[in-house]
């Protein structure tokens, strides 16, 4: 068993950090594609509004027991040529690209829905680690700026992700109409680039990037508790650290707004304000995906720009405040949506949402990075992201009843409850967060 480098760490140069974040330019170039595109293609294939939360539900179920499990076993793994996390991203590389292959090709519903559940399992095993990665290696000082340039790198590849399947008929001449009677062949076409995008990223990182080797402290390793996983996973969450819990409790707030906006948005634009039907007008219903997806794309490009200077704003303002701000902003742009008359201003709405998700990717995972024992990172950062699958999982399994009973299948007034909620959390963070260490 391996415990973590607890030596002095070196001042790393902007390109070691840069090779060190590039694979996550390809998993959310991934994962952005099956977040923009994957309510569309279940109504694509016939699913109704409310059968959609439902739907999702398997995804953030298997993301649950994953996350931690592979936290867990990434924190005692040591390969002499891949180190502890990169044989992780490296399994969950391939894994994720295949299957992204595939998605585009599922004939049913239930098909589309099988794969989504692999293939976010998938997309866990190479992200969980990426988190953990960055905090391992970059010493106290530079982790800001090292999730900022995740931040980046995300905002950057799902902008360009968002913005792949209009380019393609634009530039290309690729066709909007079903692909056997399926999906847009501009779609198809989009999952294919992805996998390879998402491939080939992960790679660089793995092979240009280096990871400390586990402690050699044998006094360390030998007081160790040696606990089973299934016991190290409960001890852990029974012994969060207090900043933690807080922490924990802004983000179960905040990401049931961020899958309201993604279970809904893009299809609520292209029924509601495109005035298109996935089974009866399918060209305008695509064209309003097209344009749902290329404002998606300017909320991602704002991620990009923004991530630069969230550095200088946490210098200005703290980390709590800064955050505190940007999911203001981002619940106001979302709660705008529902008010536009004119297409057009789907830009300004997307582009303030653009700030939260830059704060959001990076901010939290920060504030938390230096009150986690070094041994214990991986894990801890999988129980984190408990707080953002739960919450996706209270969306799939109760969302669905509320849209058809009180919404009236109303898409966008659902994602004016996910800016409501954003707005909640910029509270709740003014008022439990602590910046210093207790």
């Amino acid at each position: 068993m391996s415990t973590a480098y607890t030596g002095p760490k070196a001042k790393l140069s902007f390109w070691q950090i840069f090779n060190m974040c590039f694979g996550f330019f390809g998993i959310q170039f991934g994962w952005s594609l099956q977040m923009g595109n994957m309510s569309a293609i279940y109504e694509f294939l016939g699913a109704s509004p409310e059968q959609i939360p439902g739907l999702w539900l398997a995804a953030p179920m298997t993301g649950l027991i994953i996350q931690p499990i592979i936290g867990y076993w990434s924190d005692r793994t040591w390969h002499p040529k891949l180190g502890r996390r990169r044989p992780f991203f490296l399994v969950g590389a391939i894994l994720s690209s295949a299957l992204l292959f595939v998605m585009p090709n599922s004939s049913t519903v239930w098909m589309a829905a099988g794969v989504l559940w692999i293939l976010d399992s998938s997309i866990n095993v190479t992200m969980e680690p990426f988190r953990a990665f960055v905090a391992d290696n970059l010493e106290e000082k530079q982790r800001s700026f090292g999730f900022s340039m995740q931040s980046m790198f995300i905002g950057l590849a799902s902008f360009i992700a968002g913005y792949l399947p209009q380019l393609l008929v634009k530039w290309l001449g690729v066709s909007r109409e079903k692909v056997n009677g399926t999906i847009p062949q501009n779609i198809l076409l989009s999952f294919y680039i992805g996998a390879a995008v998402f491939f080939v990223s992960v790679m660089y990182t793995i092979l240009r990037s280096k990871e400390y080797p586990p402690s050699q402290n044998e006094n360390t390793n030998s007081t160790e508790p040696k606990l089973s996983i299934v016991a190290e996973i409960i001890d852990s969450i029974k012994n969060m650290p207090i900043q933690m819990k807080r922490l924990a409790l802004v983000n179960f707030i905040t990401w049931p707004g961020l899958f309201l906006m993604w279970f809904y948005y893009s299809t609520g634009v292209a029924s509601q304000l495109f005035h298109g039907d996935p089974i009866t007008n399918s060209n305008a219903f695509t064209m309003g995906l097209e344009h749902a997806n290329t404002t998606s794309a300017i909320l991602n490009l704002v991620t990009f720009g923004f991530s630069f200077t969230l550095s200088f704003w946490v210098g200005l303002l703290g980390k709590k405040h800064t955050h505190a701000i940007c999911l203001l902003l981002g619940g106001i742009g979302l709660i705008s949506v529902y008010y536009v008359q004119n297409v057009n201003f789907l830009y300004l709405s997307m582009g303030l949402v653009g700030i939260a998700w830059a704060s959001i990717l990076s901010m939290p995972y920060s504030m938390l990075a230096g009150f986690i024992p070094e041994q214990k990172m991986g894990i801890y950062m999988g129980i984190f992201n408990f707080f953002i699958v739960l919450p996706e999982i209270i969306a799939s399994l109760f969302f669905g009843k509320i849209m058809s009973a009180f919404l009236h299948n109303d898409r966008l007034m659902a994602v004016q409850i996910g800016g409501g909620l954003l707005i909640l959390a910029s509270v709740v963070c003014v008022m439990i967060i602590k910046e210093e260490k207790s």
